[in-house]
């Protein structure tokens, strides 16, 4: 697969030149290629893949004076034939490594911590500072409707997984989607998102302790500021979480919001692998349901 990523940057970029070139294997939703250590190209394996990149090369142009943590700057695409293998970005490598929970735990220093949680914290407060007007009036981004976006995560889950968890498992499910759906934690107003904001997309710099960059805003739209907190749940554990949603404004007031999408995570993952026959991941997010 990769060969033929590099002959169609090739035909559409004719002057790069390229050394050499090699997989990265994290995408689950794009085929991902590191050229020349300098570069990263991601070609979206699926259909709707496409749209989402278009749209997260928008979001890019239009948030990059505005974040203080380094972002992808995408040099080189190709959008003009909208079918996977032909649709790419570029952008410059940015230096570092995932902020895996390992890598956290070997920290022994609680203010290096602290300092990398008010990283973490200070970027998601810029994103989510772009309101749902801003955001409309630039990006022209529809509003995601959390209730509703939820509504139909559940009508799938029940339809399409149902059939593979145990009973015990479907019960406490639909219990839990039925008090987050008709609870009134819902009042509140949608902001531009990461969407996607766990250990692999947040890259950091082990000799300075500090954040070196935030990747793959693939999963960016309008929606609830709390769904980026919980992908720190998911990675790094309660005490981390905790010194995170602390620093952020009223961040108690969505700790709730937080631990429930939290707790949908390996449902969508099982989701998507029943989606785009991917059977790893299929796996990976219902073993704990059956």
């Amino acid at each position: 697969m990769s060969n033929k990523h590099i002959e169609r940057i090739k035909q559409v970029y004719p002057n790069l030149f390229i050394e050499d070139f090699y997989p990265n294997e994290i995408g689950q939703n794009n085929d991902v290629l590191i050229i020349n250590n300098s570069l990263v190209f991601r070609f979206p394996k699926y259909q709707k893949g496409i749209l989402q990149l278009k749209r997260e090369t928008e979001i890019l142009e239009q948030i990059k004076n505005i974040v203080s943590i380094p972002i992808p700057e995408p040099i080189y695409h190709s959008f003009e034939e909208l079918v996977p293998g032909k649709v790419f970005t570029g952008y410059s490598l940015i230096e570092g490594v995932p902020l895996w929970l390992d890598s956290l735990e070997k920290i022994k220093s609680d203010e290096l911590i602290k300092s990398l949680a008010l990283q973490l914290v200070d970027f998601l407060i810029e994103i989510h500072s772009i309101s749902e007007e801003k955001a409309k009036g630039v990006l022209k981004l529809d509003d995601n409707n959390p209730r509703e976006e939820m509504s139909e995560l559940f009508d799938k889950i029940q339809n399409k997984l149902f059939p593979y968890i145990r009973k015990e498992s479907q019960k406490e499910i639909t219990q839990s989607f039925k008090t987050f759906l008709n609870g009134r934690a819902l009042d509140f107003k949608t902001t531009l998102i990461h969407g996607d904001f766990g250990a692999s997309n947040i890259l950091w710099n082990a000799e300075t302790s500090r954040i070196s960059g935030v990747i793959d805003f693939g999963g960016s739209s309008l929606g609830d500021p709390a769904y980026d907190f919980a992908g720190i749940l998911s990675s790094y554990g309660e005490d981390f979480f905790n010194m995170c949603i602390n620093l952020y404004p009223d961040g108690n007031a969505i700790s709730e919001r937080v631990k429930f999408y939290k707790s949908t995570f390996a449902l969508q993952e099982a989701l998507h692998g029943i989606e785009n026959k991917d059977n790893s991941a299929f796996e990976n997010g219902i073993k704990g349901y059956k």
